[in-house]
């Protein structure tokens, strides 16, 4: 496809890398049930479009299929073998969270092919990255270390963090938006501070919750990231992230270059809507609350789910674990929280009564 057809301004921006981590983030919203062919088909329309970086795994990372964060149809051995296979061109991403995945899981992902391997850790714990970040730099893969649920710290704890993880190997950092709760001014005053914080590449993901992926995303690139993350149609936790065939062609007509065909893009995300997720995601009024309350978006379905049980409002269940600081990992408060309401309410029917 020409430059020109994409509507590309020509002031010149640079170049921004362009993860895409729909076979993996994407998980959440199918239950972890994606089949090898699903994987297949959407990883080999990925790379045709050139996307430089296609993440793959259960959507807590490496490790995490399990009764509790939901077992994956495949296992990650089977996810990384049939991914990698239909990446010729473009590299393969996976993710882990320490405490999921071991480091066996990454020596694993390694030796199955996996290029760029990111280390998660909730955001002001990235500690926990360092012995990982250091196996991954030994084995010569390239390593970030990514912060989650970012909104709960502030930019200055934020730079420091990444500056930790930089200290210990890693090649790339970054912040994800796991709730979808940021606005543009948010994500500019943090990229910021990374930014000036550390000499690496600076990341930044984010989630649809609010409606605002695609600007908190531009409002990275602007404040100095130096990667994006993004999913085809938004295919995501929750809401959805931040929509790749959207953005692609709103970089471009900023003046930033991803390298990315945008006409074999949106076959991708054609492919995708057709045959990984029974419908995109929405910005239900589940999803919004979930934002607004600043807790982790791949909570959604156990939220539902466990509140259907207890008869309690799912909405109020989101905004108790925000009230609680619920971060991925604590699914078990869920079940804490929506029975609590369901006495809370059972308690006031006995007084009135």
């Amino acid at each position: 496809m020409s430059q020109q057809t994409t509507g590309t301004d020509d002031t010149g921006r640079g170049h921004l890398l362009v993860h895409d981590p729909t076979l993996r983030d994407g998980h959440h919203a199918v239950r972890h049930q994606l089949t090898a062919a699903q994987l297949r088909g959407y990883a080999e329309a990925a790379d045709a479009a050139g996307v430089p970086v296609v993440e793959v795994g259960h959507g807590n990372g490496l490790g995490a299929s399990s009764l509790q964060a939901g077992p994956a149809r495949l296992s990650d051995e089977e996810m990384l073998s049939v991914v990698r296979e239909a990446l010729p061109h473009s590299r393969m991403g996976v993710f882990m969270l320490p405490g999921w995945g071991t480091m066996r899981d990454l020596r694993r992902a390694v030796a199955h092919g996996a290029d760029v391997v990111r280390i998660g850790t909730h955001c002001t714990e990235a500690d926990l990255a360092e012995r990982h970040l250091g196996l991954l730099r030994e084995a010569g893969v390239e390593a970030h270390g990514v912060l989650l649920m970012s909104h709960m710290a502030s930019p200055a704890q934020l730079a420091d963090q990444c500056a930790r993880l930089v200290s210990y190997g890693a090649q790339g950092v970054g912040i994800l938006d796991s709730s979808g709760h940021y606005l543009p001014a948010d994500v500019t005053a943090r990229i910021a501070a990374m930014r000036a914080a550390v000499d690496v590449p600076v990341m930044f993901h984010g989630h649809n919750n609010l409606g605002m992926a695609v600007a908190n995303s531009v409002a990275a690139a602007e404040a100095g990231a130096d990667i994006l993350d993004a999913c085809a149609r938004g295919f995501g936790a929750g809401a959805g992230n931040t929509q790749l065939e959207v953005l692609v062609p709103v970089l471009a007509r900023m003046g930033w270059r991803t390298g990315i065909d945008v006409y074999r893009l949106l076959d991708a995300a054609d492919v995708a809507e057709r045959e990984l997720m029974p419908k995109p995601p929405t910005i239900d009024s589940v999803g919004l609350v979930s934002g607004l309350a600043g807790v982790f978006s791949g909570f959604k379905n156990r939220v539902l789910d466990i509140s259907a049980r207890q008869d309690v409002d799912p909405r109020d269940v989101f905004f108790e674990l925000g009230r609680r600081q619920a971060v991925a990992g604590q699914e078990d408060l869920i079940v804490d929280v929506a029975v609590d309401l369901r006495e809370r309410r059972a308690g006031r029917g006995g007084q009135t009564g």
